[in-house]
């Protein structure tokens, strides 16, 4: 079978939970998902391509001209619920020109099966993971295997939609993503320092229960440590790889694991720069191992400055364990980013200036002040339901809703107030002199002051004071050159 892989551009929703200039400057990240999609069906003996349309800027027309070339037998694409509509519009588009079945996985399909798989242009779905259903989809295309035997698979059947259950799968056994199939060069995220940059994913899963979070709660289920150094070995000789974020939901929820990924890659020498996402309740001696391996900056979720928000959305940690462990940081060298939410339940305008005060107080290297938002799955996501008595983000995948704020009855905050007060805090946090010097002396090359400099400048006179959708919306990009090159080698201009 030739399978093609499309990774499509997407617009900024109004529902989002990040600010319209802070999506912009997010990041390029690869379709990591994607990529271990095609490698599961290229070790199942097919060929595979990925167009990573929004990287390289390509348009619906260029990204048909490219798939006519390789005619490939089935179309595979990303569902998000957020960007749902997007990539439909997209698929709507593709289907109309090449008759070829369309099989579609994510997250949303975790949630809404049956509804992503409604549309007469979808065929097939994933539910959970890749590792099986896709292989086992592809021997029913080829005459070997019946649909009702596909493990998490929905499909159609009888004008009925149909759901396999998926069966759990260990993580250790899927392949390493399919990298070469990417534009390794042009991916970035907004702290980056080094290229070529890329994103690693070692665990799936998180055991704590925070209210806003869709993983809580979650089985943990990680990768062993010889398996995750292996792959960082593969980004830094095949795809000259030196920098790694790490976009596990706790990387440190297992010391003993993190412990010995860290002396493996001191054994194998591997002069790698990596960022990961932790909890606050981490011991020093962990953090000096991270070090001593290249870790150089930690994503802390601590969410607010205030205790009693804290507590509210189940976070488990006091402002006390934060100072202590944001302290413990800084004085390893290791660059600290908090995450933050306003909007969060309980919130009042007295506890975001709490939150704003705490994160100057703690002198972040980086921060990142999201909206709270019902995702779904989520405890806030079925409190919005019970109160509302109606599910906005389904209805936003059957296309009966618009995309809209939706409501936040766990505060009495008004959006626009949210939305007034998310950019006051960006501004009053980043637009400090001293954090300002401090950020420009510690910039590594001109791309990465151009890529802060234009996002400082955006956010004090682009970011609107109340979200709108933004139709022309392009995520930013730092090497129009090399798109260029990119484009041209499969023959676009």
């Amino acid at each position: 079978m030739r399978f093609a892989l499309v990774f499509n551009p997407f617009k900024y929703k109004v529902h989002e939970e990040n600010l319209r200039i802070v999506q912009k400057y997010f990041g390029m990240f690869p379709p990591l998902s994607l990529a271990w999609v095609a490698a599961i069906a290229r070790r199942a003996g097919h060929k595979v391509i990925i167009i990573d349309a929004r990287t390289l800027r390509l348009t619906k027309e260029e990204t048909l001209y490219r798939l006519k070339e390789f005619k490939p037998d089935v179309l595979g694409f990303m569902m998000t619920t957020y960007m749902f509509r997007d990539t439909l519009e997209w698929i709507v588009y593709l289907k109309k020109h090449l008759k070829v079945p369309v099989v579609i996985g994510g997250y949303n399909l975790r949630v809404y099966p049956k509804e992503s798989v409604s549309y007469p242009e979808i065929d097939y779905g994933v539910i959970e993971h890749s590792l099986d259903t896709i292989p086992q989809l592809f021997e029913v295309l080829e005459g070997k295997r019946k649909l009702k035997d596909v493990v998490g698979l929905v499909y159609k059947e009888n004008n009925e939609i149909k759901l396999n259950p998926p069966k759990p799968v260990i993580f250790e056994d899927f392949p390493f993503p399919a990298r070469d199939l990417l534009p390794n060069e042009l991916y970035a995220e907004f702290p980056t320092e080094r290229k070529n940059f890329t994103v690693m994913v070692t665990s799936l899963g998180c055991p704590f229960g925070c209210s806003f979070c869709e993983a809580g709660r979650t089985s943990y289920n990680p990768r062993s440590p010889k398996t995750v150094v292996s792959e960082i070995k593969e980004c830094y000789e095949k795809y000259k790889i030196r920098e790694i974020d790490i976009f596990d939901y706790d990387f440190t929820a297992d010391k003993k694991r993190v412990l010995e990924i860290c002396r493996l890659i001191k054994e194998k020498n591997l002069d790698i720069l990596w960022a990961c996402r932790s909890r606050v309740d981490i011991d020093s001696d962990l953090l000096k191992e991270m070090k001593e391996a290249g870790c150089g900056r930690i994503y802390y979720g601590i969410e607010s400055g205030s205790q009693e928000i804290l507590n509210k959305v189940n976070k488990g940690i006091t402002l006390k364990q934060i100072r202590k462990t944001i302290r413990a940081t800084k004085e390893l060298n290791i660059k600290a980013l908090g995450f933050f939410l306003i909007g969060a339940p309980s919130e009042t305008y007295r506890t975001v200036r709490q939150t704003i005060r705490f994160a100057k107080e703690l002198n972040l290297d980086y921060v990142q002040f999201s909206k709270c938002l019902a995702k779904p799955l989520t405890p806030l996501w079925r409190q919005l339901i019970n109160e509302t008595k109606k599910d906005y983000w389904r209805d936003w995948i059957l296309g009966i809703e618009i995309d809209r704020d939706l409501p936040r009855p766990w505060t009495k905050l008004k959006n626009k107030e949210i939305d007034a007060l998310t950019k006051w805090a960006y501004l009053s946090y980043h637009a400090r002199p001293l954090f300002l010097l401090r950020s420009v002396l510690n910039v590594r090359s001109f791309k990465e002051f151009k890529r802060k400099f234009f996002a400082f400048l955006d956010m004090i006179f682009s970011q609107e004071k109340f979200s709108k959708e933004d139709k022309n919306f392009i995520a930013y990009c730092e090497e129009p050159a090399k798109v260029f090159y990119y484009r041209k080698k499969i023959n676009l201009r």
